[in-house]
């Protein structure tokens, strides 16, 4: 059997059960022969994959989004698009109290030095600044996320407006090629996984379950009250009525088969089916689910936010509120770009982190424990994400129609 033959034959088992396998043969081998070096080493060379095409995912991704951005089309799709944005800020916001109402830590496999977070404003935006402009390059060996979303959204946008399309289609392609080679990463993940629990059991013991278990209560806390409370209340105040019919057939028709794909581009389809039976405009929709698919990440910001105050916690930094509010802005931005694939948002944490001073060695372990949790999160996010998409749509439309001063029915 060849190579081929072997990597589609892994890649047809479900990614949960194989994640959920590398998890329970971990944990085992832990148990009953710890100390087995190249066991470990797996964890090593997944977090090291995950660190050396994380840099070049934003990158792309970013100019890729930019460059290839359709222009405005019309008042319907800016309220839309703010919708997308506003609900990602306050998804975020609510991560951030949360974390600081239940801040929790997390054993590392290699533990970093407490750092220390600059409190002076002007201090702290000085060093933005000056750290934003590095050499592109340089910030991309280095992980500088916030020099490579910078030079990636200038890139991007000087391209939208000289570059031909044929340069566009060229960068299109890359960001293709990248996806697809976080796809095969994330593939892996499972081996990777099972080196990680191995190497963690072996030090600290099943414990460290228990510290999983507080994150994902944390995390899927934080996402029911998006979905069940700001999410609503954002809807009832453009379309002046009741939002939970709305959302309640979105949940119902879009979220169940986005938490099981983990996907928000595999769920395009039934989001756009839904719109259609709904009796929303298909000028509108066919434009704005694709769009949501890409730039509304609700759950993306709160996993992104909640995991790096998460680091920023387990090496011990004090987060003053300023930073935490500059990381709510960041949070959305990395949600914004976050790949449309299954695990996508958590190789976006390292951009959230480098807000904070939190090295790249650090930021890659939390998103190897992202991967560890996300059998649940990443399925949960995805279904946020999804739904909100159809929700916002019709936000946006029912709102422009009682703008016109006409009532729109829709068939709920």
């Amino acid at each position: 059997m060849g190579l081929k033959q072997v990597y589609e034959r892994w890649t047809s088992i479900n990614l949960v059960i194989r994640i959920l396998a590398g998890l329970l043969i971990g944990a085992v081998l832990a148990l009953a022969v710890p100390g087995l070096d190249p066991v470990g080493m797996l964890g090593t060379l997944f977090v090291n994959a995950l660190k050396a095409i994380a840099p070049i995912l934003v990158m792309i991704l970013v100019m890729s989004a930019l460059a290839n951005s359709k222009p405005g089309l019309g008042s319907k799709f800016t309220l839309v698009l703010a919708l997308y944005i506003g609900s990602t800020v306050v998804a975020a916001t609510v991560a951030v109290l949360m974390s600081y109402m239940f801040p929790l830590t997390v054993t590392l496999i290699e533990p970093g030095e407490t750092q220390e977070v600059v409190t002076d404003t002007w201090t702290l935006i000085s060093g933005i600044i000056i750290g934003i402009f590095t050499n592109p390059v340089t910030a991309i060996i280095d992980g500088n996320y916030l020099s490579i979303l910078f030079w990636a959204a200038l890139f991007g946008i000087i391209m939208k407006t000289y570059a031909n399309e044929t340069t566009k289609g060229v960068v299109s392609n890359l960001s293709e090629i990248v996806t697809l080679v976080i796809r095969v990463v994330i593939q892996f993940a499972p081996i990777g996984i099972m080196g990680l629990i191995y190497e963690t059991v072996s030090t600290h013991g099943l414990e460290i379950f228990a510290e999983y278990g507080a994150l994902i209560a944390l995390l899927v806390g934080c996402m029911l009250i998006v979905i069940l409370i700001t999410n609503p209340v954002i809807g009832a105040l453009f379309m002046r009525r009741n939002p939970y019919p709305l959302l309640f057939r979105c949940l119902r028709d879009s979220a169940v088969t986005a938490f099981f794909t983990r996907s928000s581009a595999a769920n395009i389809p039934v989001n756009l089916a839904l719109c259609e039976k709904m009796g929303l405009s298909k000028d509108f929709y066919s434009v704005s689910i694709p769009l949501g698919a890409t730039i509304n990440m609700n759950g993306a910001a709160i996993t992104i936010t909640i995991m790096t105050l998460c680091a920023a916690f387990t090496l011990g930094m004090d987060v003053p509120v300023v930073m935490a509010l500059l990381l709510c802005i960041i949070s959305t931005i990395a949600a914004c770009g976050a790949s449309g694939i299954s695990g996508g948002s958590l190789l976006l944490i390292p951009l959230a982190c480098s807000m904070l001073n939190i090295g790249d060695d650090i930021a890659m372990q939390m998103v190897a424990i992202g991967f560890i949790i996300g059998v649940i999160q990443d399925s949960l996010e995805t279904a946020l994400n999804s739904s909100a998409d159809v929700y916002f749509t019709t936000v946006a439309e029912v709102a422009d129609a009682r703008k016109r001063g006409e009532e729109l029915d829709l068939r709920i």
